[in-house]
């Protein structure tokens, strides 16, 4: 059988199993607490993330209320992400079959395809824009290249086809050799990261004279300053919003709930803070060296009058967007795929055609279109509250973590997940309301002010309902996943 590399145990169906959606045994788990913190290490410190916080500085946010937001963001984070987080760590299994506790076998891939979606579109956005900084790096290195950076097809230059296909088949050969691989990726990084961006700030903290701005002429006050911030921790949480939801595809590699908890306590508030000195330093020092107001760390980089500290600067940054990009945006359509069609896909072939998609949708085009962005990755990126909220109330608070892992890959009529025609009708039913609110909240401009608690307000709206009209009185079993679960390859 093509998606699967050894035989189908007895009892569960092809159409539903195969060795990279089976549960990970115990034994063997290799998603320690320090793998789970280079995560975070990575992805906090990426250049959108940068790109956000420093404009909190443009806003008129001071340096202490920067601090103050990230606080609150990184408090709510860490409660959500270790609820998501020992989900995989309990089950053993990725997002897509996670979906089918609450969904039913057939109605998860509703979330799965989903979550697929909005990822497979920012792993083109991603990669382009790293290959942005390697066409930076490359004349750098040989500004006689020049010349191949001045025509264009199909919206990129020869430079900058060669730079974004060269990044695109990095990540494509280090997504072959599956979620080991990534993993010894991101622990690579991580360090090289934090090193890069401290030196960052300590440079431009000596530039600017031992000494920083720590708000600009037109900071906000009163009442104002303090909607700013509380919508500012809200974004934080909403731009993680994705992750939270797939977060078992990574802490089902973990061997405890310590390794989650102890990972996501040093990658999210510790490190967040870390991350929150950063943009302090450098959006403060620049203002305060020329008044003006930096839009992220290539700002910096390219002022860098010294050739060979540039190219490690860009090289870092190249690192930094291809270990998010992994994690935050390859591994989520990897998984989807492999679940529409378990018995042809498996995590290699999986990963080389949402590669291929992700590259023939010509993804700059898309990041340079306002109605895309906003509203089809922004619509999309709507839709994951409700569907956090629906999964989240359904195993926490209705089965209260009981799962028959087993019957996950039952088609069984009589299985506890065969629901109605493999579909949990209430589970649509309550998020299909709350899926409509976001979307309102999220892309009516009368609605802007806000925009960024939708996905808070989907979430909340999907699990009050979904809670409403559940059967909490319901009958639930715990049954481990052991005998059908393979050692951790991925």
């Amino acid at each position: 059988m093509p998606g699967t590399t050894g035989p189908i145990p007895t009892g569960v169906s092809p159409r539903l199993y195969n060795e990279d959606l089976a549960p990970t045994t115990k034994k063997g788990r290799t998603w320690h607490a320090y793998s789970i913190f280079t995560l975070w290490a990575n992805d906090v410190h990426s250049l959108g993330n940068y790109a956000f916080a420093i404009g909190l500085f443009a806003l008129g946010l001071g340096g202490w209320q920067i601090m103050l937001a990230f606080i609150l963001g990184a408090a709510l984070l860490f409660l959500l992400l270790n609820l998501s987080g020992f989900m995989g760590e309990r089950t053993g299994v990725p997002f897509p079959v996670m979906s089918r506790i609450a969904f039913g076998v057939k109605g998860a891939q509703i979330p799965a395809i989903v979550r697929g979606g909005v990822a497979i579109a920012w792993f083109g956005i991603q990669t382009y824009l790293a290959s942005l900084v390697l066409r930076v790096l490359i004349l750098a290195l040989a500004p006689s290249l020049a010349p191949l950076d001045t025509n264009s097809f199909l919206g990129l230059s020869t430079l900058g086809w060669i730079s974004f296909v060269a990044l695109w088949l990095v990540q494509v050969v280090i997504v072959s050799f599956g979620m080991e691989m990534i993993r010894k990726y991101e622990a690579f990084a991580g360090p090289i990261i934090l090193v890069t961006m401290l030196a960052l700030a300590v440079w431009m903290f000596v530039e600017a004279g031992g000494s920083i701005a720590w708000s600009t002429a037109d900071s906000l006050t009163g009442g104002e300053m303090w909607v700013r911030i509380f919508q500012s921790a809200a974004l934080w949480v909403v731009i993680y919003g994705t992750f939270v939801l797939n977060f078992c595809d990574f802490t089902r590699g973990a061997p405890s709930e310590r390794s989650v908890v102890r990972g996501n306590f040093y990658g999210i508030p510790i490190n967040m803070m870390f991350f929150a000195a950063i943009v302090i330093v450098l959006a403060g020092a620049q203002y305060k060296i020329d008044g003006t107001i930096i839009e992220g760390p290539t700002d910096v980089v390219n002022a860098i009058p010294n050739t060979f500290l540039l190219v490690l600067a860009c090289l870092a940054l190249i690192i930094l967007t291809i270990a998010v990009n992994l994690m935050a945006n390859f591994v989520a359509p990897i998984y989807t795929l492999a679940n529409l069609f378990p018995r042809t896909l498996n995590f290699r072939r999986a990963a080389i055609i949402s590669a291929v998609i992700g590259l023939i949708i010509l993804p700059w085009n898309l990041y340079n279109s306002p109605v895309v962005i906003v509203y089809f990755l922004g619509g999309l990126g709507a839709l994951l509250g409700p569907l956090f909220g629906v999964i989240m109330a359904d195993y926490w608070l209705v089965r209260r973590g009981k799962v028959n892992i087993p019957d996950l890959y039952s088609e069984s009529p009589h299985g506890e997940y065969a629901y109605t025609r493999g579909v949990n009708r209430k589970a649509v039913l309550a998020g299909t309301p709350a899926a409509i609110v976001a979307l309102i909240l999220a892309l009516v401009p009368a609605f802007t002010f806000v925009a960024g608690f939708s996905w808070f307000v989907g979430a909340i709206l999907a699990a009050v309902i979904y809670l409403l009209i559940s059967d909490r009185h319901a009958t639930f079993h715990a049954v481990d996943g052991e005998e059908i679960a393979v050692a951790p390859k991925h």
